[in-house]
């Protein structure tokens, strides 16, 4: 088929090559739009592949449908059909061990490059955020920037499938801000978007914790296994110590907590103890790290002032007359 500029300017070509029954093919053009259906049977990239574990990180199990606006918006970008997406999630489904778990085995039929690709960045979850950005940043499809076809698209900050922006910001904020996001969407997705301790299922006050902090393991800062989907209340208690998780997944209250006579205390924290944590639908919380928690975090009992004088103020500069 012979393609005039206009025709070419509605490609990607993908910077990777093809596997076919598990050898490598040439590089090709990838389609959008009208071209979608002559895709049928075509075999997935590397590229695209990544592109689909990235979004499959990200949102919840159970919505990892054809009429999701994620799932459209990287059939848009990728130039397949909604329906051809959500399948390669399914099948990334079938590697999840605690969907394994729960029964849930994923699509059946899966590619030796669907496992290849979950095993390459199963532990490497940066370099998945790093590449996901770069083949987005280059990618000339509408999809890119937010085409959908849906009119529940979320909102701007929970957008997965479109390319990074700041241009003018340093790399390392960029990379930084992508980390997070990555952390705390595949978090909150994997938790169902409720808090693991009490339930409560507004997002706006859902915060996805470090059970081990990035400041004391960066190898660990977007890993999806140190998170824990947690509000904001519970969440402060964590991070100050006055709650923890046990081996059994279940809470443990600090003797500070269970001592206050406050009726909200009780019913916020207190009342909870002992009780099983919400588990997630996918990447169930380290013990290692829950373990460190308890060690080194639980019943530290550190107590912040209420105002930091500087150093400067209480010692004069020269000495009182």
């Amino acid at each position: 088929m012979r393609h005039t500029r206009s025709s070419i300017s509605r490609f990607i070509f993908l910077n990777a090559s093809r596997e076919v029954n598990g050898d490598v093919a040439p590089r090709r053009w990838i389609g959008f739009g009208s071209m979608m259906a002559d895709r049928y049977g075509d075999h997935w990239s590397r590229d695209e592949l990544i592109l689909a574990l990235y979004l499959y990180c990200q949102i919840p199990f159970a919505k990892t449908k054809a009429n999701n606006p994620e799932v459209i918006r990287l059939s848009n970008v990728i130039g397949r059909t909604p329906a051809s997406v959500a399948r390669k999630l399914g099948n990334f489904g079938a590697f999840d061990p605690l969907l394994a778990k729960r029964g849930i085995s994923g699509l059946a039929h899966t590619g030796r490059a669907d496992k290849r690709i979950w095993d390459e960045f199963r532990d490497r979850w940066d370099a998945l955020v790093e590449e996901s950005a770069r083949l987005l940043s280059t990618s000339s499809a509408p999809g890119a920037d937010l085409e959908g076809g849906s009119s529940a698209l979320p909102s701007e900050d929970e957008r997965i499938i479109t390319r990074p922006t700041g241009p003018s910001e340093r790399r390392a904020a960029v990379t930084v801000r992508l980390f997070q996001s990555f952390f705390r969407r595949t978090v909150l997705a994997s938790y169902d978007s409720a808090c693991s301790v009490c339930g409560l299922d507004v997002r706006s006050l859902l915060i996805a914790s470090h059970i081990k902090p990035w400041s004391i393991d960066e190898s660990s800062r977007i890993e999806p296994e140190n998170g824990l989907c947690l509000c904001a209340i519970h969440d402060r208690a964590f991070d100050r110590g006055l709650i923890a998780v046990s081996e059994g997944f279940r809470l443990i209250v600090s003797s500070t907590i269970v001592a206050s006579k406050q009726p909200f205390v009780r019913t916020a924290i207190t009342d909870f103890r002992d009780h099983p944590l919400r588990m997630p639908t996918r990447f169930a919380p380290r013990p290692d790290f829950l373990e460190w928690h308890r060690q080194n975090v639980f019943g530290r009992g550190i107590r912040e002032p209420l105002i930091t004088i500087p150093e400067s103020v209480l010692t004069p500069p020269w000495p009182p007359a």
